[in-house]
């Protein structure tokens, strides 16, 4: 095992320096939402904030909007620092955590951060990338203490339903762990009703933010959800990490939640033309193989013949357009697309993989 000063997430650290391109779909995140639109007043914001853990007004909105009691509510800098106090509250170093493969690169480093020992279970092409509830009853042991998931599924984009989730909850209460589900994308289905996993039991943790569906990451505004004693230690280990969030941020996050249908709506207009873009694109393809997923902004396609690392840098290189190569995911055949851009950017970026899937073919 690595020391933790030899451990940093490898693809955040691509996404920060390496992703950039003229064209991109390395992204996940809508196109950020314009401040104007949000119509903020200097003097609706502040500098000297409220004493206590969290700012009450925005634990209510968060809270009511899932019907989850505040004192389950957990404000956090974003899903990943969400992930890592649910993650550092509930893991000692040793514990046992199963991690989806592909899966998220960062909560595998963070896991591993906090000394945990990972083991992973498939989520395979081959069944459409679904969670299979038999597969981790073949890899759980007595010692594990967490099952984490992320629905919508990064890489893939496929939503894991109640019914399986449900599954893997029991199979979780079987050896006294908990499950941890990365809501970060469900906000994502705005045509289809869902309630969070929080309600499917009390050994159910669940994070999110505002960050991917609504275009709004700069505010960082993420969340857990949990029973509310462990909710209060999460809490306390924040001191340790961020203390308190920037007080401006936390006013401009209630103005967010208040505005979020219309925030919403823009995002759902985007996403219909892009993933129409992006269907017709991968309709076209016989070299590609994909699952397509019933919302979000991401799917993973496989190539048929070829390595994705080549055809990555291809892309870059010749064709100024950048995706996210599957390696980060473990799935090194694979590659993620991602469409919460500009619609135009998507249409041309979308072309250039094309002309690239052209040219890697012959040079094959």
């Amino acid at each position: 095992m690595s020391s933790r000063r030899e451990i940093r997430s490898v693809y955040i650290e691509w996404a920060k320096l390496r992703s950039k391109a003229r064209f991109s779909l390395s992204s996940s995140d809508v196109m950020h939402y314009p401040l104007p639109e949000m119509h903020v007043r200097v003097e609706d914001l502040s500098l000297s904030p409220p004493s206590g853990y969290g700012y009450r007004p925005l634990l209510e909105r968060l809270g009511a909007r899932a019907n989850v009691p505040v004192d389950s509510v957990v404000h956090a800098q974003g899903t990943s620092m969400a992930n890592h106090l649910a993650m550092a509250a509930l893991l000692e170093p040793g514990d046992e955590v199963l991690l989806e493969e592909p899966g998220y690169e960062a909560i595998f480093s963070a896991a591993q951060y906090l000394g945990a020992r990972i083991r992973r279970f498939p989520r395979k092409l081959e069944t459409g990338f679904q969670v299979d509830p038999r597969e981790i009853e073949r890899a759980i042991s007595p010692r594990t203490r967490m099952i984490a998931i992320t629905n919508l599924h990064n890489p893939s984009g496929v939503r894991t339903p109640d019914s399986a989730l449900k599954m893997v909850g029991q199979i979780a209460r079987s050896v006294g762990a908990h499950v941890l589900v990365d809501e970060v994308y469900l906000e994502m289905c705005f045509d289809s009703p869902w309630r969070s996993a929080f309600h499917l039991g009390p050994n159910f943790v669940v994070t999110s933010s505002l960050t991917k569906a609504y275009g709004l990451t700069a505010l960082r505004c993420g969340w857990v959800f949990a029973a509310p004693a462990l909710a209060e230690r999460m809490w306390r280990l924040n001191d340790l990490f961020g203390a308190n969030s920037p007080y401006p941020v936390d006013l401009l996050s209630v103005m967010a939640l208040d505005q979020l249908p219309q925030i919403a709506a823009r995002s759902k207009k985007l996403l219909d033309t892009n993933r129409g873009l992006l269907k017709a694109f991968l309709d076209s393809r016989t070299d590609l193989v994909a699952i397509w997923p019933e919302a979000g902004t991401i799917v993973f396609p496989q190539l048929t013949t070829g390595h994705a690392d080549a055809f990555c840098q291809l892309l870059m290189e010749r064709y100024e357009t950048s995706v996210v190569p599957g390696r980060f995911f473990d799935a090194p055949e694979h590659f993620r697309i991602g469409v919460g851009g500009d619609t135009e950017n998507v249409r041309e970026a979308l072309s250039r993989v094309g002309a690239a899937l052209d040219e890697f073919a012959a040079k094959a």
